[in-house]
């Protein structure tokens, strides 16, 4: 099969497509016949570094979400998936190749009407979008600022966050951003781009952070007395700086992600009938085939995206 290779850690020309051996579904597993794969920022950093929630020995194919078709079963695979349409994660490997051997208990259905591309864009944004939500549970007129609004989750932060009643404040680099994000429903945006971005938004009551550095520090600023910060992500280089000392002069609450292999799949299967009956909008930005894997991750980190990328693997 055809697949992309990752035998070193470093910059995106690392990331080499060849030819690598089919995989064979073990006990419990299926094979997918991969139509495309879902990338993440996380998985940008680990290819740089080796750092981070993945594990596994070089030469590896990376990729940790897949979309396709069910193909083939392993022992004690239920039948019943055969042929289906699912969309699964892989464990942090093997995502970037044509198939994909993965635990059937892993799989979520791909409901009917919904296209393949906007499921396997969903799979991990949409989950983590969901528990952020109903982790930092805002109530309805409360103001809620998104840092990152146009990347993957953030998009569907957006748009979560306005069905369930709160006031989003969308915060984004440059015009093209801060657009997509008011397209999806936020009826204020702030550039962060401008040094005196922070200074155009009144106090808000919770901060759905994925930016981190600097850009998540001043977005704590903003955070009214009492108010709430969750943090999902470290774009800007590390995790927001929130001394407990300061949280607790403040009355802030420090909300963490909790999921369960339950609330997990809970959350994904609610996206995917949210986004099925046209009420959450998965961005798809930016595509490329398989064999540019290198370019899609270069994009990515050149902050050139919109929303959700993803590999084709089907040309």
């Amino acid at each position: 099969m055809r697949a992309v290779w990752l035998r070193e850690f470093g910059g995106p020309e690392v990331l080499v497509p060849g030819a690598a051996p089919d995989p064979v579904p073990g006990e419990g597993q299926v094979l997918i016949d991969v139509a495309h794969a879902n990338l993440t920022f996380v998985e940008t950093q680990f290819r740089a570094t080796g750092r981070g929630p993945f594990a596994g020995r070089l030469p590896m194919i990376p990729g940790n979400g897949v979309g396709g078709t069910v193909t083939a079963l392993g022992p004690g695979a239920d039948p019943g998936w055969l042929g289906r349409r699912v969309v699964s994660a892989t464990g942090g490997s093997g995502g970037y190749a044509e198939l994909a051997a993965v635990p059937a208990e892993g799989l979520h259905p791909v409901p009917d009407g919904l296209p393949l591309d906007a499921a396997t864009a969903l799979l991990a944004d949409g989950r983590t979008a969901r528990l952020l939500l109903e982790t930092a549970a805002p109530a309805p007129g409360e103001r809620v600022l998104v840092t990152a609004a146009a990347g993957g989750v953030g998009t569907l932060l957006v748009q979560l966050a306005t069905a369930a009643g709160a006031h989003v404040v969308a915060a984004a680099g440059g015009p093209r951003k801060l657009a997509l994000a008011a397209e999806l429903g936020a009826p204020e945006t702030a550039d962060y781009l401008r040094p005196d971005w922070a200074d155009r938004i009144a106090p808000v009551d919770a901060v759905l952070d994925g930016v981190g550095g600097a850009l998540g520090r001043a977005a704590v600023d903003l955070l009214r007395d009492g108010g709430r910060l969750i943090n999902h992500g470290l774009a800007g280089g590390a995790w927001t700086d929130l001394p407990a000392d300061e949280a607790a002069a403040r009355r802030l609450t420090v909300l963490a992600l909790r999921p369960t292999p339950a609330s997990t799949r809970a959350a994904t299967g609610h996206v995917l009938a949210e986004a099925r009956a046209h009420r959450l909008r998965p961005v798809i930005g930016r595509r490329f085939p398989l064999e540019r894997a290198a370019d899609a991750h270069r994009a990515i980190e050149a902050r050139d995206t919109l929303g959700k990328t993803l590999l084709d693997v089907d040309g």
